[in-house]
């Protein structure tokens, strides 16, 4: 066996492609050295005989359709690998995030070549004992993913199809966002001005009064659940996340939520209400107005509501203890009015607080003391600190292929 044989042969592992594409270059390559030895004889050298040179060369042609094989496997993997990178009509690009409930990807429509971001949650993640537990969890999964999708604010996050995996994994896909989860934000350039919370929070309350509307409660307001981005022309556009955790107000339909598998309790330790940790069983709207009150005391302060070395004794001070006036924790101007609206927001006894979102909003817009934060000014603050996202607007490659360029052009 010549070293040409052993060429083909490392080749075709390390540079895997086609089989046919392969087999070609085997061939060629195995063809060398016959080529160079009928070249030899023609200027005079001695000849082998025909049965000598056969037996000589034969195995470098025997390793070229042997090396075919590696081609056959790593096509096979290869397609294997596509559709498990395939979700639906859409395409697993680039895994953007992996937490305690799953993995973020961002992924690509095959035919409208629209981004978005899938959402993969495994049944095993949410306490699923069983194979019945994990099908349980993945219909339940499916029936909010649905009450999800018939959300109309334009402050709630869009959910473009959901779906389960082979492998049992529930997965939803939604709109591709750029910017910054509140908590990042805050963690990144400080405690917010009033006027720009105040703005911010009524966004928030847009999204949670549609879904208060329709018999929804989230239960998991937080900072990293709600998104700040550009959208089209419009900067600091709030988008309320994870509305995979909502429950249904009413008794029959809340005994049969993701929220009471194994009566556990659900939400962020920072941002629960008193009823949620005390386990009542009539938990309602009401509890997300209690943790959009200690979302607005982040944004003003930089700070939680309380602070604590363990989760248990700040669930207890959420029960017990009455929070500081968010004014007396940052040296930026806070108006009374703002005080008011978050402390009303934390109250213990839910009756005391706004009864929604809806109510909430009313009594945010009537604040008239922080109205200076608006478009311009939110267009300046990110050319200034997130100046990545405020390039001019365009549209996909795939889509501007197929479109006339003074159609294109006229887009910004």
């Amino acid at each position: 066996m010549s070293w040409n044989a052993v060429v083909i042969l490392v080749f075709s592992m390390v540079a895997p492609s086609t089989p046919r594409r392969m087999l070609v270059a085997s061939l060629v390559a195995a063809s060398m050295d016959p080529v160079i030895g009928w070249i030899v004889h023609s200027r005079g050298a001695e000849a082998t005989s025909a049965l000598s040179t056969l037996v000589f060369y034969l195995p470098n042609y025997a390793c070229a359709a042997v090396a075919t094989l590696p081609a056959h496997v790593f096509q096979r993997l290869g397609r294997r690998l596509r559709q498990a990178q395939d979700l639906g009509s859409y395409h697993l690009v680039e895994l953007l995030g992996r937490g305690g409930m799953g993995e973020v990807w961002r992924a690509e429509h095959r035919l409208l070549a629209r981004n978005a971001a899938i959402k993969l949650v495994r049944p095993e993640v949410l306490g699923a004992g069983s194979e019945a537990d994990a099908k349980l969890i993945l219909r339940r999964f499916e029936r909010e993913a649905k009450a999800t999708a018939a959300l109309s604010s334009p402050h709630t996050i869009e959910i473009f199809d959901f779906g389960i995996t082979d492998d049992g994994s529930f997965y939803y896909v939604m709109e591709l966002l750029q910017g910054r989860d509140l908590e990042s934000l805050v963690r990144e350039f400080g405690p917010l001005p009033a006027d720009r919370a105040l703005f911010l929070l009524r966004q928030v309350c847009h999204s949670l009064a549609d879904a208060h509307a329709r018999g929804l409660v989230h239960r998991d307001i937080k900072p990293a659940n709600i998104y700040l981005c550009r959208m089209g022309l419009e900067y600091d556009f709030v988008k309320v996340l994870d509305f995979g955790l909502v429950k249904f107000k009413d008794r029959a339909s809340m005994q049969s939520t993701l929220m009471t598998v194994d009566h556990r309790m659900t939400g962020t330790p920072a941002y629960m209400a008193p009823e949620t940790i005390l386990g009542e069983s009539d938990v309602d709207r009401r509890a997300d107005v209690y943790a959009l009150g200690c979302v607005a005391y982040y944004l003003l302060t930089g700070e939680l509501v309380f602070e604590a070395d363990s989760p248990m004794k700040m669930l207890m001070q959420h029960v017990q203890a009455e929070p500081v006036p968010p004014s007396q924790r940052t040296e930026l101007p806070i108006p009374r009015e703002i005080d008011d609206i978050v402390l009303a927001c934390l109250q213990k006894d839910p009756d005391k607080r706004p009864q929604n979102a809806e109510e909430l909003l009313r009594i945010a817009h009537t604040c008239r003391s922080c109205e200076t934060w608006n478009q311009e000014t939110a267009s300046r603050w990110w050319e200034k600190h997130l100046a990545e996202f405020t390039g001019p607007l365009t549209l996909t490659a795939s889509y501007t292929e197929d479109v006339p360029a003074a159609t294109t052009a006229s887009v910004r």
